[in-house]
This record gives structure tokens, C-alpha cells and sequence, in this order.
């Protein structure tokens, strides 16, 4: 099957038999076969340099934070600050996307990216850490509506099913690829050289852009940016990540600082959406909602952002404080649920594009997410890594089934001249969904530790004041484990080990809502032709008329 099928025959997405094609501005694909699969390595390269950066540091993290004396918030907050950008910045450039020109925009995403991580490199203080690698969010904000974007541009719905499965398999790659080559690196030289190492991948992803991508020539309107609009969104968002960051460590949940901080996010996101109802081009324009499809895609990928990213972020903290295994080791040991996401996304997807049925991988998909959710609620600093590996491998191919399918079914509904906007709207969901669920879990993970050990301790007749003030809250530092004496170390072990199960268990409810969004979609056949099509069809009708 050929990945872009003649216009001559295919003129249609959906019509019904007996309907009159429209006219197709070209007869010729406006890319070939090969111009495809090679502008495909180029977008790929692309999202890999943006998942290499910033999983490259999610094994040493917890020796980073330890090492600039960082304390649990400051370790929360690096993983935040990226996410935070990175919501933020993705409808901007999905809209930026709609109106000017893709292949510089993704160029400029990859160089904000690893500039921004080599900077981070750098840092001597958690406070500048967080501060580069927010401005790394930004960079790859880009990258994730952009990359899924130009391959909706270059294919069509129907082919782009397996396309999809291998944008999940280079996730996966970079996932494992980048946690192991982190500690590795961070074993071997230093925790800073993690965050070079980005900066060969990059230049080769733009060299290979600037070659094969090559779109057709398409008349773009007027670059009107809802800027008031993006201000409000930010403001709003940051306002309550806040908040769930400090409530219950700095302040009171119920407290006036709360009810202030709760108030002005809601105004701000409020008017936020009045500003983007009366916008020419708003940042997430409200018409999207009008589609049932995107609605509970929105849904279903605040649940899996919430799921994964809030849970999948402190399983280093599990393998290297609970399980005492070094930064390589906990990479190594993340691999089962990688290799369950490759497998799932890449045979998924194939059967995807085969079929054209897409519900039945997602609700499959749905029900081990939330399978595997509760499995690895069950775990402690005594579980078999065996086992571990089993449930992290029930958690991957629920995700591998999942994520990447809701962003095509969303596509395939969708106008053309909003595929951009709407594909970043899934993103910003989801990644607000994990930034969301990283913050709460996160603070959650702080207070759940310090009970814990300071139970432990009192349990074991020692003064909690013996940890020198690691007593896991949100204002104390990371414990060294390695450096603990005997009796120390198991209590701190069984606080991690309990704790990080206790997210798990949180999130697999929220995980339910997926489910239940992904049961309710309505399956709309695959279309066959791709972006360039559409809209150069679309442009042709539009000259026709005038």
C-alpha cells in the first residue's frame, strides 16, 4: 500500500457512495514515496532530539538534586518548570502552525530545545536548573504539535495509522535510550554532560529538514497571534500550578492564600476564554469543542497525562532511594515498560492502517492503563523486580495503544485548516493534564514521605531530628541513601517504596476517565488523502468560487 494514494482516485475523505468528488488543485501527489519517507526521518530525528533531552536527565535527577542540594520541591519543580512551557507553548505553535511556515518553525523549536539544555548543563544552583529547563519547555512545545502536525501534512489518515505507531516506537526509543545513556554518562563523567549530549542529534535533525521536507507552496493567511489571550492562558495555568505546588507546605490548603491564588486562576482563565471567543485567531479556537471526537480526546488525554507523566516522573525516585540501584541501573530497569510501549504503538498502528478501525486498540488500551496503574499500586521496596517488570510492561502497551491514536481520531475529524490548532489542543491537554498531575503528586509524595519516616523513626526509637532535616518535606533535601547507616536507610527505603505506590494508586482512577471517554467516541472511517491535499483542494475550490 502506498503512502500517498493518486488524487485522481482517492478525492475524498468520507464520501458516500453516488456523491461528486471535489476538485483536487493537483492531480499529482504533492509529495512522492520516497520524498515521504524521507522528510519522515528528518521529523522523526526531530521529535527524538526533543524526548532524548529531557528524558536524558530523569535517572539522575535524584543524584542532581542532591548534589545542588536541592529538596523534594526543587526536584518536582525541575520536572514542572519544562511541562509548564512546554502546555503553554504548544498552542502557539500549533497556531503559529495554521499560519506560517512549518519547516522553519520546527527548525527554531530544535534549536531552543538543546541550546536551552546545553545551558542547563551549566547550572550551580536548582534555581537556574529550573530556570533553563523551563525555557527548554519551550522548545519542545514546538516540537510536540509540530512533529505530529507535518507527518498529518505529508500523510493521509488511513496510511497514517502505522506513521503513528512509529512516532510511538521513537518515543520508546528515546525513552529507554535516554534514561540509560543518561546514567551511563552520569556514572561515568558527571550528571552535567547529560545535557550535551542532545546537541549532534539536533544539528543532524535540522541538516535533514532543510533537505527532504519540502511542502508545496500554500497561501497562508495573515499572521494575527491572539496574544491577550496566550497571556491570560499562561497566567491562569501558572497560577494554579502554583498553588497545588505550596498548599499544604507553605500555606494551608484552606486557607486565604489558597482561596486568592484558586479566585485569580479562575478569572484569569475565564477571561482567557472571553478574549479567545471574540479573537480573530484564537490560540485554541472554540470552535474545536463543537467536535465530539476532539472533546473526548481532550478528555480522555488529560487522564492519560495525569496518569503517566504524574507517576512515570518519580519512578527514578523509587528504583535509586527505595531500591538503591545507581542511575544506569534504573534505567536499565525501566526497559519492560518501554518495550511495551514500542511493541504496542508499532503493531497497533499497523493493524491501524490496515483496518482502518481504530476504538477497538484504544479502549484495549484504556483498560491496561488503568490495569497497570493499579498494578504498580501495589509495590513496595521488596517487590521482585521480575514482577515489577511485569506490571511496567502492562502500564507501556496500555500507553503505546492509547496516546498516539487519540491525536489521529481527533485529525481525522478535523478541517484541515485547524488540524494544527487541534493537534496542539490535544497536546496542551495532555501535557497540562501531566503537569498537573506531577505538581499534585508530587506535593502529595513530600508529605506522604515525611509521615513515613518519621513513623519509621519513632518506631525504631530515633530522634526523626538523626536525618539532619532529610526528612523527605517539600523544604528538607533528597537523602543520600548510600551514606545512611543501617537502620536509617530501611526506614527511608520503605517511605519511597510506599510512597510512589500511593501515587500509582492515585492516578489509576483517574485513568477510568479515559476509559470511559474512549468508550464513547464514535469511530469515523479514515480518511485518504493527506494535508497538502486538503488544503490544496481546498484553495482550488476557493479560486474556483472567486
Amino acid at each position: 500500500m502506498t503512502t500517498q494514494p493518486d488524487t485522481r482516485t482517492e478525492a475524498r475523505d468520507h464520501a458516500h457512495p453516488g456523491d461528486v468528488p471535489p476538485v483536487v488543485a493537483d492531480a499529482r501527489p504533492a509529495m512522492t514515496h520516497r520524498e515521504v519517507l524521507e522528510a519522515l526521518s528528518g521529523i522523526l530525528l526531530g521529535m527524538f532530539v526533543s524526548i532524548l533531552a529531557t528524558s536524558v536527565v530523569s535517572t539522575s535527577l535524584p543524584r542532581i538534586i542532591t548534589d545542588l542540594d536541592g529538596s523534594q520541591s526543587a526536584f518536582t519543580w525541575v520536572v514542572t518548570a519544562t511541562l509548564l512551557t512546554t502546555t503553554i507553548s504548544t498552542p502557539i505553535w500549533g497556531k503559529l502552525a495554521d499560519l506560517t511556515n512549518r519547516k522553519v518553525l520546527v527548525q527554531v523549536a530544535l534549536v531552543i530545545s538543546v541550546v536551552s539544555s546545553a545551558l542547563a548543563g551549566f547550572s550551580h544552583t536548582t534555581e537556574t536548573l529550573i530556570g533553563m529547563r523551563a525555557l527548554q519547555g519551550i522548545g519542545a512545545g514546538g516540537l510536540t504539535a509540530l512533529g505530529t502536525v507535518l507527518i498529518a501534512d505529508i500523510i493521509s489518515p488511513r496510511e497514517r495509522g502505522r506513521y503513528m505507531g512509529l512516532m510511538g516506537a521513537v518515543m520508546a526509543v528515546g525513552m529507554v535510550g535516554g534514561p540509560l545513556l543518561g546514567g551511563v554518562i552520569t556514572d561515568a563523567a558527571g550528571w552535567r554532560w547529560n545535557f550535551f549530549v542532545g546537541l549532534p542529534f539536533a544539528v543532524a535533525a535540522i541538516v535533514v529538514l532543510q533537505r527532504t521536507l519540502h511542502l508545496p507552496a500554500v497561501r497562508r493567511r495573515r499572521v494575527q497571534i491572539d496574544w491577550a489571550g496566550a497571556l491570560l492562558l499562561s497566567a491562569g495555568i501558572a497560577t494554579l500550578l502554583l498553588w497545588v505546588t505550596f498548599a499544604g507546605d507553605a500555606f494551608d490548603w484552606a486557607s486565604w492564600q489558597t482561596a486568592a491564588m484558586v479566585g485569580g486562576s479562575l478569572a484569569l482563565l475565564g477571561a482567557a476564554v472571553a478574549v479567545e471567543h471574540r479573537a480573530a485567531e484564537p490560540i485554541i479556537p472554540l470552535r474545536l469543542f463543537t467536535d465530539r471526537t476532539v472533546v473526548l480526546a481532550v478528555v480522555a488525554s488529560v487522564a492519560v497525562g495525569i496518569a503517566l507523566f504524574g507517576t512515570q516522573v518519580y519512578l527514578s525516585q523509587y528504583l535509586q532511594l527505595a531500591r538503591g540501584r545507581t542511575p544506569t541501573e534504573s534505567g536499565l530497569l525501566t526497559i519492560p515498560m518501554v518495550l511495551g510501549l514500542f511493541l504496542s504503538s508499532t503493531l497497533s498502528g499497523r493493524a491501524i492502517s490496515r483496518s482502518g478501525r481504530y476504538k477497538r486498540f484504544m479502549v484495549a488500551g484504556s483498560v491496561l492503563l488503568v490495569a497497570g496503574l493499579g498494578l504498580m499500586g501495589t509495590i513496595d521496596e521488596t517487590t521482585s523486580f521480575w514482577l515489577l517488570g511485569i506490571y511496567m510492561a502492562v502500564l507501556g502497551i496500555g500507553v503505546g495503544m492509547l496516546m498516539q491514536n487519540l491525536v489521529l481520531a481527533a485529525q481525522n475529524t478535523l478541517p484541515v485548516q485547524d488540524v494544527g490548532s487541534g493537534t496542539a489542543t490535544i497536546a496542551f491537554f495532555r501535557t497540562l493534564g501531566g503537569t498537573l498531575g506531577v505538581s499534585a503528586l508530587g506535593a502529595l509524595l513530600s508529605h506522604r514521605v515525611q509521615d513515613l519516616m518519621v513513623d519509621g523513626l519513632r518506631a525504631a526509637g530515633v530522634d526523626p531530628a538523626a536525618l539532619g532535616g532529610a526528612g523527605g518535606g517539600s523544604t528538607s533535601s533528597l537523602p543520600d541513601v548510600a551514606t545512611l547507616p543501617g537502620p536509617l536507610r530501611h526506614v527511608v527505603e520503605h517511605a519511597f517504596g510506599v510512597g510512589v505506590a500511593d501515587l500509582f494508586l492515585v492516578a489509576a482512577p483517574i485513568a477510568l476517565l479515559a476509559f470511559v471517554a474512549v468508550l464513547l467516541l464514535r469511530e469515523v472511517p479514515l480518511g485518504n488523502r493527506s494535508g497538502i491535499e486538503q488544503r490544496l483542494a481546498a484553495e482550488e475550490a476557493g479560486t474556483a468560487g472567486a
